[in-house]
């Protein structure tokens, strides 16, 4: 409950993105805090005051000239009686009012009233986003102190349409609030984490690599739950593209032996989560020029090299953390292969799971594990890979407070 007894103004505006709002209000509620929602005439129209209102177990405002709710000057009430106030989506449409001063409905009014602190989730168009105006009306909020969670880069939902425009995940905005105001202590305060995300790509000329599917969100996801709750948090990331997770420190790497030297250095720590998908094998001579194609000429062979193995490695430290967790991604036999890699790795935990291409696992948002440890297993069902990030960090927390 980090954020238990704060109250959150949000006030939610037009774009696709607003559908978002709805998991934030959830996620703001788990932790404790009261949300009250203000809806702008266009959010209506991508959701409802009535499932705003059913989650947020508030009144939904929405009207500037309510005779109800303004009875009492009701937006400047709403601009004062709360910790912080959260704009998310935040349009280009309302960023533009605020930067200028525009007040002519309830969300930019209660923005130009409240003396509290404002947090801006952009969401728009890439074009939008990157639009010289809306470039000018960011700089100007900046200025003014306003901080700013994303937007983050990716797929929009327009066909065809990608770059930096998605509004930030929930759980990384919840992340920035926690941070803001200054939450209680988490279960986790006080311990040092180091967590493993993404693939490798092993380089076999300047050109060309061996990689995997790896995405990097589950790895992501395990390092922000960790840091909600408190944990101080080393994230060594795979070549990856999406983004960092909030209160995280990031080590890039790109290849097996660069992780496991990253791995090493960010020791002593209290747990390690090895998820990353690490190249098994690398090219034993990599070419110094691009390895070119010749006509009638058969392609020339690749000698493998077995890449070091970063998890058992760690499992068999002298540094070794207290708490040892690995993943095992597996097409064929999870659960035998799963126990087999926790004894060879000497790891406390296996989290294994099926990433045949049919599961859709891989490059996805959502994961079905099996926790495998000394005394049992357990089946996890299919979740979110940020559900799968919050139980699994949840289980830290516990059996590093035994």
């Amino acid at each position: 409950m980090t954020l238990s007894g704060k109250q959150i103004l949000l006030i939610i505006s037009g774009g696709i993105a607003a559908y978002k709002s709805l998991d934030l209000i959830r996620r703001l509620r788990e932790r404790g805090a009261e949300v009250r929602p203000v809806m702008t005439a266009a959010a209506q129209q991508f959701v409802t005051p009535l499932a705003v209102g059913a989650l947020s177990a508030s009144h939904v405002f929405t009207d500037l000239f309510s005779r109800e709710d303004e009875q009492d000057v009701g937006h400047i009430r709403l601009a004062r009686e709360c910790d912080l106030v959260v704009v998310a989506p935040a349009t280009a449409d309302l960023m533009a009012k605020l930067a200028n001063g525009h007040a002519n409905d309830l969300a930019s009014t209660i923005l130009l009233a409240t003396d509290r602190p404002v947090l801006l989730a952009p969401a728009m168009n890439p074009k939008m986003w990157m639009h010289p105006a809306t470039r000018r009306n960011r700089a100007i909020l900046a200025g003014d102190g306003i901080p700013f969670i994303g937007p983050a880069a990716g797929e929009m939902a327009e066909g065809g349409e990608a770059g930096e425009g998605r509004m930030a995940e929930p759980l990384e905005i919840v992340a920035a609030i926690e941070g803001m105001l200054g939450g209680a202590a988490g279960p986790l305060a006080g311990r040092r984490a180091i967590v493993t995300s993404g693939p490798t790509h092993e380089p076999i000329d300047p050109v060309r690599y061996i990689a995997n599917r790896s995405s990097g969100k589950q790895g992501h996801a395990i390092a922000a739950a960790l840091a909600r709750l408190g944990a101080e948090v080393t994230l060594i990331s795979g070549p990856v593209t999406i983004p960092d997770p909030a209160g995280v420190r990031v080590i890039r790497v790109e290849r097996a032996e660069e992780m496991r030297d990253a791995v090493a250095a960010a020791l002593p720590v209290d747990v390690a989560v090895m998820v990353a998908a690490v190249a098994d094998w690398r090219v034993a001579s990599t070419a110094g020029n691009k390895i070119k194609k010749r006509p009638g000429e058969a392609p020339p062979p690749l000698q493998l090299a077995e890449n070091p193995d970063i998890l058992k490695t760690i499992g068999h430290h002298r540094s070794r953390p207290r708490l040892v967790i690995g993943f095992a991604a597996e097409t064929e036999n999870v659960a035998e292969n799963g126990r087999a890699k926790l004894d060879r790795k000497g790891a406390d935990y296996i989290l294994a799971n099926d990433v045949s291409p049919k599961t859709g696992v891989m490059g996805g948002d959502r994961n079905r594990v099996k926790l495998i440890g000394r005394d049992g297993a357990e089946d996890w069902p299919e979740m979110s890979k940020d559900e799968v990030a919050e139980k699994l960090a949840a289980l830290i927390a516990v059996k590093l407070s035994a």
